[in-house]
């Protein structure tokens, strides 16, 4: 490959962190990581070195992943140089990888940092950063008391160990605790683990606050210091691919189409790391819910001659009882998560999927179609209910062609059966916001609606009731039409403005379903229906007092030492939990 074919190839990159090689016969020659794909690749036109020129001209083609971050993209580097072992990588001689963190297979489990998981254990990882997990790990055994000791210090003791005087360990081995409340302690560090910081940050908070009025200034400084450590732990890069998993080997499948043609991305996942990751093309079926479609087929035929993993972590659920039947005489679990870090990793997917070859100047040919200005930022609107019930929207962003997940937001709607309302109500919602200068987003080009004349028509309401002079459009699923003012378009299916399209739709489609399984998949309690309480303190006082019956029995000054709980909120409690409004 010569400095033409790279920079022709460039054009095909997104400006976003990724994962790149350099191949010749499908031999991997180089693995390298990006902040920006396009940027950094197209550097190999003008090699600095010998060594990477002679690479450069052995290879016959480039292949790429997008990630969600950096760090994902140093994992996710690190990971191919050791499966790949690429000539012209420098590479370490030894098996390291990045830490991980394990609760072990026992009836009174270990917590423990490794980087070589035991079978069956629990594991969360990787991270980057051990010191920041070290904190987090010794905070945690303080508050809930886990031990760290080996299975064979643990057995046969008669008396509690030194982690126990240190307030380390609650002692499970001598009884000091029973097997149940050690294990409900041990499930508190699984939540902190998968997401819900406040089970560790709420004590911690706490401790800090109460060292402080007693002038104990430097235990204070002390948990001040753990507590920051714990706050950015799941928001600045501390977990850097994947969440909980059981299973050894997780393969995440998501699938897009554009056209005629359907793209299916797999990402790879062995004991918790993502290791490994590709793309492969059908022929795409049609009817409405295509993409289910692809799944049922691809899933059969990719696995025929290999080896399933443990579980699959689908975008979609396909409508195929005989696939299902197969999975499970197998051993597969299958899930399609709608939200936490395993949605995460089918979104990741999805981005993936979307990446397809070079697809020229898509937003151009779309306001050529349409007779209007380049709309550099489309957003997407989507409703989703189930009945009329647990009704929310969604509404997504794409700029210059490509998601822009920051600007995302979706909104629970009131609970009816009616699409035409539902979309003008999440349309006078955006627009209400945008006008009142309480949306911090820039004003879009032009508004993707999902749906046909009579979602259009609905919106296009509630932009002239609240006077946003923006312009919408939809797409209607079946046939595949776009609807305007003007008129309605039959586009080729091999239109790339039709492809640009169906981007948004289907990503504001899918995110709407995303939230609506999530609130239909809540549990609710009457605490739902107490104005100041959220999720956050519905846990501290589940977690405080255990059931919904012993808030109701304890006093007021007990509600107020809950974290989240102020004198209204306590006193809206008594009263609502006492029958009054």
């Amino acid at each position: 490959m010569d400095a033409s074919g790279v920079r022709e190839r460039v054009a095909d990159l997104p400006k976003e962190p990724g994962v790149y090689q350099f191949l010749a016969d499908d031999v991997v020659l180089y693995v390298g990581k990006a902040v920006d794909l396009r940027s950094r690749v197209r550097s190999y036109a003008d090699p600095r070195s010998d060594r990477i020129r002679r690479m450069v001209r052995r290879a016959e083609k480039i292949d790429f992943a997008v990630t969600d971050t950096e760090t994902q993209a140093l994992l996710l580097e690190a990971n191919l140089i050791k499966r790949h072992q690429p000539k012209y990588n420098v590479r370490l001689k030894d098996d390291k990888s990045y830490p991980l963190v394990q609760l072990t297979d026992h009836p009174v489990p270990r917590i423990e940092v490794t980087r070589d998981p035991e079978e069956g254990a629990t594991v969360f990882g990787p991270y980057t950063d051990k010191g920041r997990v070290d904190v987090v790990v010794k905070a945690l055994r303080e508050t809930y008391g886990v031990r760290g000791c080996s299975d064979h210090k643990y057995s046969g003791r008669d008396r509690p160990c030194l982690d126990y005087e240190m307030g380390l360990c609650t002692a499970p081995c001598t009884g000091e605790i029973s097997e149940e409340a050690y294990r409900k302690d041990a499930n508190s560090v699984v939540r902190f683990f998968e997401g819900e910081t406040g089970v560790l940050a709420d004590p911690l908070r706490q401790a800090m606050e109460e060292a402080s009025q007693n002038r104990e200034f430097e235990r204070a400084a002390n948990l001040r210091d753990k507590l920051d450590a714990v706050e950015s732990f799941h928001g600045g890069g501390g977990e850097a691919v994947s969440g909980r998993s059981r299973e050894r080997e997780v393969d995440v499948l998501a699938a897009t189409i554009e056209g005629d043609t359907a793209t299916v991305a797999r990402l790879h996942s062995e004991r918790g790391q993502l290791v490994d990751r590709s793309r492969h093309r059908l022929q795409a079926p049609e009817g409405e819910d295509r993409v289910a479609e692809v799944l049922a087929a691809f899933i059969p035929q990719y696995y025929a001659e290999r080896r399933l993993p443990d579980a699959l972590l689908l975008s979609e659920r396909p409508d195929d009882a005989e696939l299902f039947a197969w999975l499970e005489a197998e051993g597969v679990d299958v899930r399609v998560p709608g939200a936490g870090r395993e949605a995460k990793l089918v979104e990741l997917a999805l981005k993936n999927a979307r990446r397809g070859p070079a697809r020229g100047d898509e937003l151009g040919a779309l306001a050529d179609a349409l007779g209007i200005a380049r709309p550099t930022r489309i957003e997407g609107f989507d409703v989703s209910h189930a009945q009329g019930k647990a009704v929310v929207g969604s509404n997504v962003c794409f700029v210059d062609g490509s998601a822009q997940k920051s600007d995302y937001r979706r909104k629970k709607l009131p609970d009816r059966n009616d699409d035409y309302g539902n979309m003008r109500e999440l349309i006078r919602w955006r627009a209400e916001r945008a006008v009142e200068g309480r949306d911090d987003r820039p004003n879009p080009d032009l508004l993707l609606i999902d749906g046909g004349d009579g979602q259009l028509g609905a919106a296009q309401d509630a932009l002239r009731e609240v006077g946003w002079d923006v312009s919408a459009i939809a797409l209607a699923k079946d046939e595949e039409l776009v609807i305007t003012d003007s008129g309605v378009y039959n586009w080729p299916s091999d239109a790339p403005h039709l492809h640009v399209l169906q981007r948004v739709r289907d990503e504001a489609h899918r995110f709407a379903v995303s939230y609506h399984q999530t609130l239909r998949d809540e549990v609710k309690t009457v605490l739902d229906d107490v104005p100041g309480v959220g999720p956050a303190t519905r846990r501290n006082l589940l977690r405080r007092f255990g059931s919904v019956d012993s808030i109701r029995t304890a006093s007021a000054d007990d509600l107020r030492d809950v974290p989240g709980v102020g004198e209204k909120t306590a006193t809206a409690l008594k009263r609502r939990l006492s029958g009054g409004q």
